[in-house]
């Protein structure tokens, strides 16, 4: 079912006309789309079950123009959803009708490349994959990369905290992220951290990342870049069981090897992809990992037989290593090309992002297979096994009407990572797929807490209103509750 969202405003939907040419005052040209035919294009993410068109779109191509464009949003109470690549999967991006998407996507350029203190400032629109592109020929790249790099938007990594094959030894957004500059709903200018590697104060940076479009609009982001290692090499490993691939990945990182990646796909998705992208992976398995080992060549040459002998420990029965780049490339190929592979073996099928205690793989695996066999819902797994982070695709066909117990599949999934004491979202971000999941993860004190930032920062809940929190809370009100979590008496708080 469709995400409940906060009722239009009548009284703004009546002002379009007014609201727009307002706005075209402000990026003049092309710069705001008012016709039905083009907002299509913006009416989803990449959560496409769900569609609404927004009432307009602007695309400013200046930070005074992002500035000026919140100022009145503010002054007119206007709510704002910011857009980069659109590629989100938890609907973080989703429309509103009665409000407008700021899509970033002009915003575009790599605006200085710094090697000596190893940092790229860069616009929010600039790509993921972009950035390394920008970077390589000196020897450099920039270590997230999510299956989308290719699309994604460095100002939506930072909102969502994206992750990626790598992040096991490299990490996630978080740890390469140096500074950002952004614009308040007020449109006051405001930059926090920069080249340096570490501020005083409160840690802002720290709180914007991940924080989903509901706190500013990023328009520059200052990323650490990397030397590429000497050394890179992949193993393919197969195993008759996800169980047994599941232990081997707790087994490498219980030896102290910290590999810089370390992915495992079930057998529909490596069928799926081997069809795909031809990519030599074994198909007489039931689990695949790919394991990358980098640094210098005999550091390389030493964890390769450490990997190999507890992949034998735990029952491999199929091992392949990488002669070459060219080889290596193509191991990651296959990993990154796998959700595109596996629609083309389903009509629809749902992305889910939960992350769980390593040591609980082998136990989730089990359990969300017999999911599938409850809900009768086919299921491929791909996941980034060395940090838990596990991207469940739940196959269905909305045209017969299954997209409903899709839902509840991936709901129970997600209520399953937190069971096992996991967390509801490892990069897609939570925004309206888990926001009423989020009371399975946090007590009503724990969200009114994290409200009060929201609160601080968008006092008039213009910024993105309906993503993240189950419960809709006026500012006002959470002024009013007791510190100790008791409450003053207070209207019901409407739900979205």
């Amino acid at each position: 079912m469709p995400p409940v969202m906060p009722a239009p405003d009548r009284a703004v939907l009546s002002r379009r006309a007014e609201i727009a040419a307002a706005l075209q005052a402000i990026v003049p040209g092309e710069g705001v789309i008012t016709a039905e035919d083009e907002l299509r294009a913006y009416e989803s993410d990449g959560l496409a079950a769900y569609k609404q068109l927004p009432m307009l779109v602007v695309l400013p191509s200046t930070v005074g123009q992002v500035s000026r464009i919140l100022r009145y949003c503010h002054d007119n109470r206007i709510k704002v959803v910011p857009r980069g690549g659109g590629t989100s999967l938890s609907g973080g991006s989703l429309p509103l009708e009665d409000g407008i998407v700021l899509a970033m996507g002009k915003f575009n350029r790599v605006l200085e490349i710094d090697y000596e203190n190893r940092c790229a400032v860069v616009q929010p629109g600039v790509t993921n994959l972009g950035i390394t592109n920008a970077v390589q020929h000196e020897g450099f790249y920039y270590a997230p990369d999510p299956s989308s790099q290719i699309a994604c938007s460095i100002g939506g990594n930072v909102a969502e905290n994206s992750g990626g094959v790598h992040c096991l030894k490299y990490g996630l957004t978080t740890n390469n992220l140096l500074g950002i500059e952004m614009v308040l709903v007020t449109g006051e200018v405001v930059r926090l951290g920069g080249k340096h590697l570490d501020s005083d104060g409160y840690d802002l940076l720290g709180l914007m990342t991940g924080s989903e479009g509901l706190l500013g609009v990023i328009t520059e982001v200052t990323v650490r870049i990397l030397r590429k290692p000497t050394t890179a090499r992949a193993l393919l490993l197969g195993f008759p069981s996800n169980e047994q691939g599941g232990d081997c990945v707790g087994a490498v990182i219980a030896d102290g090897i910290i590999p810089g990646g370390m992915e495992m796909m079930d057998k529909p998705a490596i069928h799926a992809v081997e069809a795909f992208v031809h990519a030599n992976y074994p198909l007489d398995v039931e689990a695949l990992l790919i394991v990358e080992l980098d640094g210098p060549e005999a550091e390389v040459q030493e964890l390769i037989g450490r990997v190999e002998a507890i992949a034998k420990r735990c029952g491999a029965t199929h091992l392949s290593i990488s002669t070459s780049e060219e080889e290596r490339m193509k191991f990651w190929a296959g990993r990154k090309a796998a959700f595109p592979a596996v629609g083309r073996i389903s009509p629809d099928y749902l992305c889910m992002d939960g992350t769980i205690p390593r040591a609980r793989l082998p136990e989730v695996l089990t359990r969300m297979a017999a999911l599938s066999k409850q809900y009768a819902l086919g299921l491929a797994n791909v996941f980034h096994a060395g940090d838990g982070n596990l991207h469940p695709l739940i196959l269905f066909d909305a045209n017969n009407g299954e997209l409903e117990r899709a839902e509840k599949f991936g709901a129970d999934i997600l209520r399953l990572c937190v069971e096992v004491g996991g967390v509801l979202t490892g990069e897609h971000g939570v925004g309206v797929e888990k926001r009423d999941l989020m009371g399975t993860m946090f007590t009503q004190v724990d969200l009114d807490q994290q409200m009060r930032v929201k609160c601080a920062f968008d006092p008039e809940g213009l910024l993105n209103p309906g993503k993240v929190f189950p419960t809709l809370h006026r500012c006002a009100e959470l002024g009013r509750l007791h510190v100790s979590g008791g409450r003053l008496p207070h209207p019901d708080i409407p739900r979205f």
